[in-house]
């Protein structure tokens, strides 16, 4: 069957959610995908920031593997071995205290907010707490990520969402003190904004607003699904700030593919909120997924991924800079470690990410203007100069 004939009977049978690319993928290996037709593809958008180890990584798939011939799924009644040892590693490399796992980022999100909320409502009874959030930030799209996703195009259809919500300029210290009340429960905000379009915290304003919630007893919320799991060259790009979140969320790269997220809590919050019967899932933190993220952690350390990614994003970064300098449509660079973005002018980014595919380039967007590189953190200085010469003749044609 060739790709033509995939491609409709997928719109036959698939919600169309998505205006997908015209290409089927079929298998990958490294840092290349391979589609059903044959044609091999450079993978500078790993999933949307999830293929962290690259494809084919054979200890990865063994470990899967010998788990599925033990056991998938037991539900959360019970306890499981890979339970244990993914919440042991993930708590260790996060310095934080308490995990629960989920099915995906988006509900790390709601399970982040509900964590806050009752936090808040043990202190005070209250239920009319508020949670500040920031314009152009990304969380999810159910309902509660939603609700303190920044972005109106969005919401518009969805509309009334969670209430209690404001919303302030990310990288503007002052701002978010205006929207503080004596009902604010948390302040939630990526550490870098990915859908947003590539924006890194300041360091003044990440520690300004930590410093502010400890004043006011606020939750700090931090998102690091995306940016989270060694992309920026630390294992959280929080920990290159000397700031802690009160909650992390977490997911993408945290499986390498298998579906699996995380909520974690500090030992205040932990301790302050959550009990049984506030929340559950019945697949999250299952034993297949939970295998997943424990052998990603492992091999993280093997094969020193976080000290890879801090070796070759200066190599990245100083390619990309020398495209600004060349390119008159392109105006800026900017990002952290391996998520980084390219500012485009004067052309829509849809059609270079579209021309990028035909060379047999993978890059994605961010926001309007946002051409967006997260590629697998095993790519070498090589990858990089083929990415470079790929998209040059995307640029050209």
């Amino acid at each position: 069957m060739d790709s033509k004939v995939y491609m409709e009977e997928t719109e036959q049978y698939v919600l169309h959610t998505y205006n997908r690319f015209p290409v089927v993928l079929e298998k990958g290996e490294g840092v290349y995908l391979t589609d059903v037709d044959g044609k091999e593809y450079l993978d500078f958008g790993a999933g949307i920031a999830v293929f962290a180890l690259g494809y084919g990584n054979q200890a990865y798939n063994d470990a899967l593997k010998a788990q599925i011939d033990r056991i998938i799924h037991t539900s959360n009644l019970y306890y499981n071995v890979p339970l244990k040892e993914a919440a042991e590693k993930l708590a260790k490399v996060s310095g934080m205290d308490k995990v629960f796992f989920t099915n995906s980022g988006t509900e790390a999100i709601e399970g982040a907010i509900k964590a806050a909320r009752k936090y808040a409502y043990l202190k005070d009874g209250r239920t009319d707490h508020e949670i500040i959030a920031m314009n152009h930030s990304f969380h999810g799209r159910s309902i509660g990520a939603l609700s303190v996703t920044g972005n109106p195009h969005y919401q518009e259809a969805f509309r009334p969402l969670m209430g209690g919500v404001k919303f302030a300029d990310f990288n503007d210290l002052e701002n978010v003190k205006e929207q503080v009340t004596d009902r604010t429960c948390a302040v939630i905000l990526e550490t870098v904004q990915g859908e947003g379009g590539i924006y890194p915290a300041t360091p003044e304003f990440l520690q300004g607003v930590k410093a502010l919630c400890e004043e006011r007893d606020i939750l700090l919320i931090l998102d690091e699904i995306q940016c989270g799991m060694g992309r920026t060259g630390s294992y959280f790009a929080w920990q290159q700030y000397g700031v802690e979140p009160d909650i992390m969320t977490c997911a993408k790269a945290l499986g390498c593919g298998v579906p699996v997220g995380a909520f974690v809590l500090n030992e205040k919050v932990a301790n302050a909120s959550l009990v049984p019967g506030d929340h559950g899932t019945t697949y999250g933190g299952n034993p297949f997924a939970c295998a997943a993220v424990s052998k990603v952690f492992d091999l993280f350390e093997e094969l020193h991924v976080v000290d890879h990614v801090r070796e070759v994003a200066p190599y990245l970064e100083q390619r990309l800079d020398e495209l600004v300098a060349k390119y008159d449509f392109l105006s800026l660079r900017r990002g952290m470690g391996l998520m980084q973005g390219l500012v485009v002018t004067g052309r829509p980014v849809g059609e270079l990410v579209a021309k990028a595919l035909e060379h047999g380039l993978i890059v994605l967007s961010a926001g309007a203007d946002v051409l967006r590189l997260v590629p697998p953190l095993v790519i070498t200085k090589g990858d990089v100069d083929e990415m470079i010469r790929r998209l040059e003749l995307a640029f050209q044609a």
